[in-house]
């Protein structure tokens, strides 16, 4: 019999990231296990990239640093933080036209708290995180395989997490400093190609478990609803679908991504979970308190939904080893 490989990937979303979590301390709750003990692979784009980096964090007792539901009050805390801008930031950035629209010292300091020391190589499981090199012109990918093997590829957690969570105009690019020889990667988010990870995180099973199982589990941080009207697109320039034409291509490859491993993976083994943001704000930096219970809401919808589907009866023998 061959050898069960479980894979959680977890999509980019910003703020939303707070859906993905109620599912997943959800699935804490009703297995009594760490999520770390139910996934041989964690594989996140931003924010789930964030997830899926905290999910794996050592803690002091040799378990994960962080629980789901702990994960859900950091984003309640931290959003505020890390979504601000300063009076003099809005001037000098012209409203966002001349600058990115955040300074990223907040989202930094949320990030180097939240990981401490901890290094990729430390990781509980296997990760594969997301970014995109603006120089070298290539998808980059954060591993725990890659970091274990040779220390030039083990950076710090809140690095990495920094580096997948750069959203062109909404944060600047990382610069991620390497003792290979081009010195340092110049990183955003790894949306820009793999919003959702999950064909990322197949590809790289396939290769390294190639006689393996493969049990995946999408979670996505919420499906856009509003619609782009064709009066307002026909005559925009440059300047007005720079930030509409992210949430387009973030959302293109988050649905195309779910339709390819629909075809690739037999039905049974491949579990998505999206919900639809029909209500609340669906902007990746809304992180109004309004908008975060909100969004809290929208994930205990979902896990509602999950369970009229039939995932947590599929899915949790799968990934406790209680089915065959």
């Amino acid at each position: 019999m061959a050898q069960r490989y479980r894979i959680l990937s977890i999509d980019g979303g910003g703020i939303r990231g707070i859906i993905p979590a109620v599912v997943l301390a959800e699935i804490e709750q009703r297995s009594g296990k760490r999520i770390f003990e139910l996934f041989d692979m964690f594989a996140g784009t931003s924010t789930g990239g964030i997830l899926s980096l905290a999910l794996a964090a050592p803690g002091d007792d040799r378990g994960a640093r962080w629980s789901a539901r702990d994960l859900i009050a950091l984003y309640l805390e931290n959003g505020p933080v890390i979504f601000r801008r300063s009076l003099w930031h809005r001037i000098t950035s012209a409203g966002s036209i001349l600058d990115e629209k955040y300074e990223a010292s907040g989202l930094e300091s949320v990030l180097k708290k939240s990981f401490g020391e901890a290094q990729l190589s430390e990781a509980l499981v296997e990760v594969l995180v997301t970014a995109y090199d603006i120089e070298g012109r290539d998808p980059f990918f954060f591993k725990r395989r890659k970091a274990i093997q040779a220390n030039e590829d083990d950076y710090p957690m809140w690095e990495a997490a920094r580096a997948t969570s750069s959203a062109p105009t909404y944060f600047e690019p990382y610069r991620l400093k390497t003792e290979s020889p081009v010195g340092y990667y110049a990183l955003v988010d790894g949306g820009v190609f793999a919003t959702n990870p999950s064909m990322c995180a197949y590809a790289d099973a396939r290769r390294f478990e190639p006689t393996a199982e493969l049990v995946l589990v999408s979670l996505g941080t919420g499906q856009l609803e509003r619609p782009i009207p064709y009066e307002d697109a026909k005559d925009w320039g440059v300047l007005e679908w720079a930030r509409p034409i992210l949430d387009v291509v973030f959302d293109g490859v988050a649905d195309t991504t779910d339709y390819e491993l629909r075809q690739v993976l037999e039905e049974g083994r491949y579990f998505r979970l999206q919900t639809s943001l029909d209500f609340g704000s669906d902007a990746m930096d809304d992180a109004s308190r309004t908008n975060m219970r909100a969004l809290v809401q929208k994930g205990e919808e979902l896990v509602q939904a999950a369970d009229r589907q039939g995932f947590f009866r599929d899915a949790l023998p799968l990934l406790t080893g209680t089915s065959t």
